[in-house]
């Protein structure tokens, strides 16, 4: 940047008060330049076709239409995959959801003063969160074998790791007056923390957790495909025998499924904040 700014002059004003002031020329074209040279490079890597994307995208629309109407009588198939897909999810992010409190509080580094603990907790949430959910799955259908319970556990580690992230740091932009000075009459750092800390952290800690729901919501829904539960498993099993019809039956009740709950948690989250 120093050496495009030496390129090119910069403009100068007068001010009526007689100062003068310079302005650095736009640094624009070369956030252009450089985005071209990204999407290009990128493009060569990937092997990316726009005549290709254009020719077959017929494919997708065909796809999509045979999937309607939706094969109303396959609901009665749906419902219990979808009811464990929801249960795996709820299960997930709540104990998730439970287990990142402790680790947000020992992360943060105004509540624990000791940083090779914030380092090490801090690592175990990077490490956890890098870890994409349908990997997770599938490492845990080998612990656990193939199940809803599998999922849950995926679902876990992802709340954990996230939450736990979006927590820890929050905690570290609170208003520690009222924390320190009860810790100053002698109370012991966990009754301070539950007196002062937790109220104020407490609607973001549950929006949050409620978003992670949310979310999981969704990505419980392909889960199936490594063998672990849910309704997941017929989807993947319906596009392999091409009854598009039953495919177009389970994501309509998944997009319901998933408009009712982020409604109602939206309403919550409203009502925490």
């Amino acid at each position: 940047m120093k050496l495009y700014d030496k390129l090119f002059d910069a403009e100068k004003f007068t001010l009526t008060n007689g100062k003068t002031v310079s302005q650095k020329f736009t640094r624009m074209p070369l956030i252009i330049l450089l985005l071209v040279i990204g999407i290009t490079v990128s493009v060569w890597v990937t092997g990316f076709s726009l005549t290709m994307l254009f020719t077959n995208i017929t494919g997708f629309w065909q796809i999509l239409a045979s999937m309607f109407p939706p094969k109303l009588s396959y609901f009665f198939q749906v419902w219990r995959p979808l009811l464990m897909t929801i249960q795996m999810s709820f299960f997930g992010s709540f104990f998730g959801s439970l287990m990142a409190l402790p680790f947000a509080v020992l992360a943060a580094s105004n509540i624990t003063n000791n940083r090779v603990i914030n380092l090490v907790v801090r690592f175990i949430l990077t490490v956890v969160r890098t870890i994409p959910t349908l990997v997770s799955a599938l490492i845990a259908t080998y612990i656990f074998g193939l199940g809803t319970f599998a999922g849950t556990v995926a679902i876990f580690l992802f709340s954990f790791s996230f939450v736990g992230k979006q927590l820890f740091e929050y905690i570290e932009t609170v208003d520690m007056g009222a924390y320190e000075a009860l810790t100053a009459t002698g109370a012991d750092t966990p009754r301070a923390f539950v007196t002062t800390i937790f109220p104020q952290i407490l609607p973001t800690y549950l929006s949050t957790a409620l978003f992670a729901f949310e979310g999981n919501v969704r990505y419980a829904a392909i889960l199936g495909y490594v063998g672990a539960g849910g309704i997941g498993m017929i989807l993947n099993e319906k596009i392999g025998w091409r009854e598009f019809q039953s495919v177009g039956m389970i994501l309509l009740s998944i997009f319901v499924a998933v408009v009712i709950i982020e409604t109602v948690s939206q309403q919550l989250r409203k009502y925490l904040s």
